[in-house]
């Protein structure tokens, strides 16, 4: 009996979003104009449930872009209207239209002059009439087996909110670095934020050696500046080569003398570089495209001098992989 009732619930709330794709027309067209239109903030309001879901409709715009925040209807009639200025937009969510609390914020909203752009489900209520816009969120039936509890109309409510705010967001040409913008804590954000220049060691952190240093002095370098490299510079402080630990492994190997070795008779020729100025998340895909761990970055584009170094470690350490 659980099983089927929650399969039951699902299918009708599935069947709500589904029909709604019918009832995207003119009407939810206009309503991404005026929103792409509005010079100012987008007000959401509703009221119980519906205003639950127009939380979740503001937070949806304010993240892809379009300045918007929340009004509870109740605190809007008893002083936060001050909220609401002349170049902004007010959305409307009630299922039933007849909401008292929105109801009440009706003519106070039209005295102001702004456009209203409704939600509701009931195309013949006292809100859908006074709304510049009305999009149709009507379900044929709820979820709940006593017709009482907001389930269906609650999905529905919430998908074309969702429809509403992406639709607005690709009218406005909104990209991947513009939310990241917007979300500089999250994994995304980091990734098309920050640059190799944010991470990278400069100065003093920077493992390097001469061509003609000995690989005992080498492995105190590499061993110091705990990166498991260092790079290899000639007379003019060029980058000319990498000793990573593979390169060593590969040199006991070969060599019984190995400490004795100069560093240029066991270093990685042309190691790869990268431009400070490159995002980090171009590094993390160079590193897993040649199965390294490091990258020299040159002090600028011609140059062979090297300015910093970037380890996989620091990627990991900022949340980039």
């Amino acid at each position: 009996m659980v099983i089927e009732r929650a399969k039951q619930v699902l299918k009708i709330e599935a069947d709500a979003v589904f029909d709604l794709i019918n009832k995207v027309n003119e009407n939810f067209v206009r309503a991404v104009e005026i929103l792409s239109e509005c010079q100012g903030k987008v007000i959401i309001t509703g009221i119980g449930k519906s205003g639950i879901i127009s939380q979740k409709i503001a937070s949806t715009l304010a993240s892809t872009g379009t300045p918007s925040f929340f009004l509870h209807p109740a605190e809007g009639i008893h002083g936060d209207l001050g909220m609401i200025g002349k170049r902004d937009v007010v959305v409307a969510v009630s299922n039933s239209g007849e909401t008292n609390e929105i109801a009440q914020l009706l003519p106070l909203i039209k005295r102001i002059g702004i456009k209203l752009i409704v939600m509701t489900g009931n195309l013949n209520s006292l809100l859908a009439q006074s709304g510049d816009v009305v999009i149709d969120i009507g379900v044929k039936e709820e979820a709940c087996p006593l017709g009482l509890v907001p389930t269906a109309s609650s999905t529905a409510a919430m998908a074309m909110g969702d429809a509403l705010a992406l639709a607005l967001l690709e009218k406005r040409g909104f990209e991947p670095e513009d939310f990241a913008l917007l979300h500089p804590g999250g994994s995304l954000g980091k990734k098309l934020i920050l640059k190799v220049d944010d991470l990278m060691h400069r100065g003093k952190e920077v493992p390097l050696v001469q061509h003609d240093t000995l690989m005992k002095e080498a492995l105190l370098v590499m061993t110091s500046k705990r990166l498991g490299v260092t790079g290899v510079v000639n007379e003019k402080e060029e980058l000319i080569g990498i000793i990573t630990d593979g390169d060593l492994r590969r040199a006991l190997e070969k060599y019984d003398d190995l400490l004795n070795k100069k560093a240029q008779e066991i270093m990685t020729r042309n190691p790869r570089v990268i431009s400070k100025d490159e995002l980090a998340a171009k590094a993390v895909q160079m590193m897993e495209e040649f199965s390294i761990t490091s990258l020299f970055i040159l002090e600028e584009r011609g140059s062979l001098k090297p300015l910093g170094i970037l380890h996989m470690h620091d990627l990991l350490k900022a949340g980039i992989v």
